[in-house]
């Protein structure tokens, strides 16, 4: 889209207004929007936010337009934000004035600016059309205290393909290490929700700021879970988690003897476990395990590795899978090929 960067025509300390030089049309830009902020500095706690007036002026846009900031200095744990919705005040939009409010949250804590003017209103998952860059941005410094800090536990730790598990969220005041001492509103969310269209469905904590998500036996339950504290008009705080699955591998050898130098083929599986890398394993000395071959787990959720007895005796082998998307490493029990 095309806008039109607005000029400044204040006189300069100590320079006659008639001699500074008058911008031609064929020296504006047109792709650049002006972003000013009502404030410079602001100070937000805990889960609370405090609005900013932002205004754009530009060329191009409809009724409405937001603006997107990102982090360019501090430590806060968000580092995109986005403005509500800014309605056209001054002009029909060629160029045109607009104006609304940034909700600034305590997570943003440092510095953010913004960098994109967008057309219509922003809707969290959905792919935003082609921005306005901003030209001399703005920065807005945010002293975050009693900033929110998010945690995901599953349990167990490890959970077996058909067995049962939780995810415990909890939210607490990082500052303190305790929780804010009332139920909080959360998005709870699985897999696209995480980053699509939200809903409108809360879920409520305890007093001690934890809700926990219980899952029955699936083998298939694999996909991101989520929790998002609410804002307006995004989420201005996230945690994303991921189930961790045993390795699941098991190995057998086609035969259990061969003479020095035969290529021996080891079969094997690994419970949904296409594409991971598998690698077949010697033992030297007492517990030195080297790794002999390689290969990848085919669609079928299997693999061939290639043993070679290297000398005459019982040689111990196994397979080893590193850990692979949300599978945790593992071996398969050991087995022996008798070289002669």
């Amino acid at each position: 889209m095309r806008t039109l960067a607005v000029l400044l025509t204040a006189p300069l300390l100590g320079v006659a207004l008639s001699s500074v030089p008058v911008a031609q049309a064929s020296e504006v830009k047109v792709a650049d929007a002006k972003v000013t902020l009502s404030r410079t500095t602001v100070a937000v706690a805990s889960l609370n936010t405090v609005p900013v007036t932002v205004t754009v002026e530009g060329s191009g846009h409809g009724e409405s337009v937001y603006v997107h900031f990102k982090r360019v200095s501090g430590s806060g744990p968000e580092d995109e934000f986005y403005s509500m919705p800014l309605k056209l005040v001054d002009g029909d939009g060629t160029p045109g004035l607009w104006r609304g409010t940034l909700n600034v949250p305590s997570t943003a804590n440092g510095t953010i600016e913004p960098d994109a003017v967008y057309s219509g209103e922003y809707i969290y998952g959905t792919e935003p059309g082609d921005p306005d860059p901003v030209v001399n941005a703005p920065t807005l410094t945010v002293n975050g205290f009693h900033v929110p800090k998010l945690t995901a536990l599953i349990t167990p730790k490890v959970v077996p393909y058909n067995d049962p598990w939780t995810i415990r969220y909890t939210v607490t005041d990082s500052q303190t290490g305790k929780p804010y001492g009332t139920r909080l509103k959360l998005w709870v969310r699985e897999d696209n929700r995480c980053v699509e269209s939200l809903g409108t469905e809360t879920s409520l904590t305890d007093a001690a700021g934890n809700f926990t998500v219980r899952y029955g036996a699936s083998p298939d339950n694999d996909w991101v879970h989520c929790m998002l504290l609410p804002g307006k008009p995004a989420p201005v705080g996230s945690i994303f988690a991921l189930v961790k699955r045993p390795a699941g591998i098991s190995a057998t050898p086609s035969r259990t003897s061969a003479p020095i130098g035969t290529i021996v083929p080891v079969n094997g599986t690994v419970t949904k476990g296409a594409g991971c890398p598998v690698n077949l394993q010697r033992l030297y000395g007492a517990s030195a395990w080297r790794t002999v071959g390689t290969t990848k787990v085919r669609s079928s959720g299997r693999f061939t590795l290639n043993a070679q007895p290297a000398y005459r005796g019982k040689i111990p082998y196994r397979a080893q899978l590193p850990a692979c998307y949300n599978k945790v490493a593992g071996v398969s029990k050991t087995f022996y090929i008798m070289g002669t």
